[in-house]
């Protein structure tokens, strides 16, 4: 069954007309579209529109692609709130939480953690996020690893194999001992499950060898790469994932020139996670140096119980453009095809013709208003796959 949404006052559809993957970001004003078994049929003016077997009056809202959340942590247990309000009194972040979440984790049964990823999922979801990607990562075990990303993978396709998120106490003395256990025995029982291999490579965290080691092992078992990089301060992460081929480098908060002429000379995408310096008062990445370089941005969540506990895209976007001085079009552009660029996803984060029928739609005329009036909820409708929502 077709289905057509005219009176649309702004389309955004990050795509030249007929084109089949994320291109700049465009619009198309006093719009419509027709999708047809789940994907783009058609976009144009509304006058022009063709007819369909159901009709949805837009009635001058704004309708963009879905957005494409590339950097979520959604299984676990427990919550650290007390934590946050340390922070916020003056506590410097530093990543410690971690080990209090993975001893929740371990301890929670598998209804637990589903209910709870389901919880936040659904979040999503209200919020026009129709595409996420989901870590392991609070496990750190080779069984609570496992049953991580079998979780993950109820919910999503995009699920990263986050062994290497930090080493739990009981390798404290032994950290070379943990390094083999995640490239050996853990990565065996995760990657039939994954898509993705992962590694926080970060003081306190893993080093460059380490990083690499864990990434060619990924990589080896048929897993992508992708690194959590430069965060909480200048390091070898984003060269790691450039070498790496990683399809993303996250964070990106603290970088030198040599980082940004990487990450212009390559494929990796400079995911920046707003609601992280949000919630850790740290600096801002520097988007605009990212984007005056010639750098492909993207914009994500990073939902996680620690260093940042929200779920809303757009709440991110509103961040990126009041404090990373992003245009509401680069910031919209960055939390959608942005995204997809991130994933390696080609029928995502635009709305050309052949893409996958993921659209929000807002109450609201356009795209910019995400950001002019921030946490106001303004997702009016939400079609994933051509279904609504």
């Amino acid at each position: 069954m077709s289905l057509l949404i005219t009176n649309i006052g702004e389309l955004v559809t990050n795509a030249p007309r007929g084109a089949a993957a994320p291109g700049p970001f465009a619009t198309i004003a006093d719009a419509a579209i027709v999708l047809d078994q789940g994907v783009v049929a058609w976009t144009g003016p509304a006058a022009a529109a063709p007819a369909a077997d159901e009709v949805v009056d837009a009635a001058g809202r704004a309708l963009l692609p879905g957005f494409v959340d590339s950097h979520a942590h959604l299984v676990f247990a427990g919550e650290r709130g007390a934590e946050f309000a340390a922070r916020m009194a003056g506590l410097p972040y530093s990543a410690g939480g971690i080990a209090g979440t993975v001893t929740a984790t371990r301890a929670a049964g598998d209804e637990v953690l589903r209910s709870n990823l389901a919880r936040l999922a659904g979040e999503m979801l209200a919020q026009g996020t129709t595409t996420f990607e989901c870590k392991s990562g609070y496990g750190l075990t080779v069984a609570d690893e496992a049953r991580s990303l079998a979780l993950a993978s109820e919910f999503t396709a995009e699920v990263t194999y986050l062994g290497a998120h930090v080493v739990p106490a009981e390798f404290a003395a032994d950290r070379a001992g943990y390094v083999s256990l995640v490239c050996g025995e853990m990565l065996a029982a995760c990657a039939p499950v994954a898509k993705w291999v992962d590694v926080f490579c970060e003081r306190g965290a893993f080093g460059a060898d380490e990083a690499r080691a864990v990434l060619a092992a990924g990589a080896a078992a048929g897993l992508q790469p992708r690194v959590h990089a430069n965060q909480l301060g200048p390091g070898p992460g984003v060269q790691v994932a450039v070498e790496a081929g990683a399809a993303s480098a996250d964070h990106c908060t603290f970088l030198s020139d040599a980082d940004v002429d990487a990450l212009a000379a390559s494929r990796t995408v400079a995911t920046l996670l707003p609601g992280v310096e949000f919630s850790t008062r740290s600096p801002y990445p520097d988007a605009r140096r990212l984007l005056g370089a010639g750098v492909t941005v993207a914009i994500a969540s990073d939902c996680n119980p620690g260093s940042c506990f929200t779920s809303s895209m757009p709440f991110c976007v509103a961040l990126a453009v009041r404090e990373m001085r992003m245009t509401t079009a680069e910031a919209v552009w960055a939390a959608t095809a942005g995204g997809a660029h991130a994933l390696r996803r080609t029928d995502i984060g635009h709305l050309g013709i052949g893409a996958r029928g993921d659209l929000v739609m807002l109450d609201a005329p356009s795209h910019a208003y995400l950001a002019y009036r921030p946490g106001v909820p303004l997702i009016a409708g939400v079609w994933r796959a051509g279904e609504r929502m």
